[in-house]
């Protein structure tokens, strides 16, 4: 009697669990893509921000013309032409549409279930880069949202608890560049600036935590973007006109960063049993196209192909006059603004991340085969 006494009180917890796994299972089966990967969870700055600064109080908007312009929904916040390099590596995967942004109120429930979009322009590792800018989400406060809101909703809206669920999103974080342009340079830009070596490990250790919080919580296939040649981007060119190209010593600080960047990768993978993480060289790979853009596809790898709102005017250097000219064939420029590439240089870095087998561009594998693991 006691034995079926037992059986009855343990039955209903065990069918909970029972429907729950089943639930989770199903879920999974029904919503991963053919690559094996359900979703993303997006981090960063300008370079992977799909809108959410359309929600915020700063002044680093761009949802107005030019920007979008060859994007298929207008103006949506993407810091370019058209798509950015989340929206491509989402099709590289074969995900059912478009990562949408945490601060739009309507991320809820079901838009969620193949990742949400944390990034926000102007926003860095630390948490007071950007700030000038108003409100953006800092690197701190997108895992925080990740965390306290985003997570909690993905296990109630698939019936699963985070460690079943995570192992099948990619998390993406691009983030880093703003450190450098937007804090340790500003607001000179002058190069004048003695680098030191600190800054660059300083800002390692901190996305090194923040890699293992993600971690924690159950994310186990990350993507990291390195800092892309900043020193050579047309914002340079409106600080330092007299400059013929390339500022070295920006360049030198992102090579450190970058440097720092895969050796710290290599040596928290083994304190994150079970995980993998992915480098895209995206320096390399940009560095390459402003060497020999003709060989790439590219006719112009200085100017922006928008127009910039000049300094004179109270412009920063980066941002395209509201309504201002463009440039009429996109897909020959490298840089859209004064900071961030076209989509066809948008296009190049996803090809590269997703199929190169090249480990001076990817390493140590690519995103397709992440994707697998």
């Amino acid at each position: 009697m006691e034995i079926k006494l037992l059986l009855l009180c343990l039955f209903p917890l065990a069918s909970f669990f029972l429907q729950c796994n089943c639930h989770c299972a199903a879920s999974k089966k029904k919503g991963t893509a053919a690559s094996g990967i359900r979703g993303m969870f997006v981090f960063g700055s300008s370079l992977v921000d799909n809108g959410n600064n359309n929600f915020l109080q700063n002044k680093a908007k761009v949802n107005y013309l030019p920007y979008g312009i060859d994007f298929p929904y207008g103006p949506s916040g993407r810091y370019t032409n058209g798509k950015n390099v989340i929206d491509l590596l989402g099709e590289q995967l074969q995900l059912p549409g478009l990562i949408p942004p945490f601060a739009d109120p309507s991320t809820k429930a079901s838009k969620i279930v193949h990742g949400v979009n944390f990034a926000s322009g102007g926003s860095g590792i630390l948490d007071d880069t950007g700030s000038f800018l108003g409100h953006v989400y800092s690197l701190t406060e997108q895992i925080n949202k990740f965390e306290e809101v985003t997570l909690p909703e993905l296990e109630a809206e698939l019936g699963c608890n985070s460690t079943h669920l995570l192992s099948k999103y990619l998390f993406v974080v691009g983030v880093g560049g703003n450190d450098y342009t937007f804090n340790y340079f500003r607001p000179s830009l002058n190069g004048s600036t003695i680098l030191d070596q600190g800054f660059a490990s300083n800002l390692t250790n901190s996305l090194s935590q923040h890699l293992k919080k993600l971690y924690s919580l159950g994310g186990r296939k990350f993507v990291l973007m390195s800092l892309y040649p900043i020193g050579c981007i047309p914002m340079v060119k409106s600080f330092k006109p007299k400059q013929k190209f390339c500022l070295r010593e920006l360049n030198l600080g992102v090579r450190q960063f970058n440097t720092q960047l895969k050796s710290t990768a290599d040596a928290i993978k083994e304190q994150m049993p079970g995980s993998n993480i992915v480098i895209v060289n995206q320096y390399k790979i940009i560095m390459d196209i402003i060497k020999d853009p003709s060989s790439k596809g590219f006719k112009d790898a200085k100017r922006a192909c928008c127009d910039l709102i000049p300094l004179s005017e109270g412009g920063n250097g980066v941002s395209c006059r509201k309504g201002g000219n463009v440039c009429g064939d996109r897909n020959a420029y490298v840089y859209f603004d004064g900071l961030h590439p076209t989509e066809a240089v948008n296009v190049h870095i996803a090809n590269k991340a997703f199929s190169s087998y090249l480990k001076n561009e990817v390493y140590p594998i690519n995103v397709s085969q992440l994707a697998k693991l």
